[in-house]
């Protein structure tokens, strides 16, 4: 079993920037697949960036291209998301995955994941 907990996020003007942290505990943290959703108000969870093994390939959403970057530090257990060049647009709740093994195939869907965190709110002003 992996908690997942996030922090990190809250209010921010637009062109701001924001670091997500994901912190992971109960399980060897290098194993697993790590990623990021985020959901609008009534919209359907979508995929933000993810990153398939410890030390591999990231892969982002053409909306995180460019401002998004996903790191993980396995010796603290935790995956960060810095998000620069906020926009409106940005605003959602963003979720921390995790999925056991390797990510192999799309990172995309969030149905491969097995674990998830709370969520937490991240609100761009414009």
């Amino acid at each position: 079993q992996v908690q997942l907990a996030e922090s990190g996020g809250g209010l921010v003007q637009a062109g701001g920037s924001l670091r997500l942290s994901c912190a992971a505990s109960g399980r060897t943290f290098s194993n697993y697949g790590m990623g990021w959703f985020r959901q609008a108000p009534g919209a359907e969870r979508e995929f933000v960036a993810a990153v398939r093994w410890e030390g591999g390939p990231s892969y982002y959403a053409d909306s995180a291209k460019g401002r998004f970057t996903l790191f993980r530090v396995n010796a603290e257990n935790t995956l960060y998301l810095q998000m620069n060049s906020l926009k409106a647009e940005d605003t959602a709740v963003y979720y921390c995955a995790a999925k056991r093994g390797a990510i192999e195939g799309d990172p995309t869907g969030p149905d491969i994941y097995d674990y998830w965190g709370q969520g937490i709110q991240v609100t761009v002003s414009s």
